[in-house]
């Protein structure tokens, strides 16, 4: 495998400023626990392991059993989520893959019954986050777990 370069060392600006953009979400208008469940169904659909790894260990962290963590990526089928969770799973999906026909009025229509204005608009900006993210690790192969001592993640009991 190639070496890849450190994209953190190589722009620390845009990393900077990236990571002041994650933290924003801090103060949105949608939980944690379904911000977490969102960063982690995008890195699945991306095949961005440095963040799945990271944001699995902080659900852990924050709570989240393990059969939900389980199923996030057959959320459809699983009667563990709640309508409000599903609502953001499917806007994640449609936001990360954004097909060529664009977002439907009918999706749009079931995520608004679920979530309000504001919340959907916080929503598509963490989605835009983690979509972020998982490209820059995904281009530079950042390792599974690398992060976890920098950013608290040892106590989730998973490395």
């Amino acid at each position: 495998m190639t070496q890849r370069l450190n994209y953190m060392q190589q722009s620390p600006e845009f990393f900077k400023k990236l990571m002041e953009f994650s933290s924003a979400e801090k103060n949105s208008a949608i939980e944690e626990k379904i911000r977490l469940l969102v960063h982690i169904r995008a890195s699945q659909i991306n095949g961005c392991g440095f963040c799945l790894d990271m944001h699995v260990k902080e659900a852990k962290i924050h709570g989240e059993s393990e059969l939900r963590l389980y199923h996030i990526s057959i959320w459809r089928e699983s009667p563990l989520f709640s309508p409000r969770e599903r609502a953001a799973l499917e806007w994640t999906e449609i936001l990360t893959k954004i097909p060529e026909h664009g977002v439907s009025d009918d999706l749009y229509d079931r995520v608004r019954r679920e979530l309000s204005e504001k919340e959907i608009s916080d929503l598509t900006f963490s989605i835009m986050a983690i979509n972020a993210w998982n490209r820059v690790n995904v281009a530079f192969q950042t390792v599974p777990g690398s992060a976890d001592a920098a950013f608290g993640l040892t106590k989730a009991g998973l490395s």
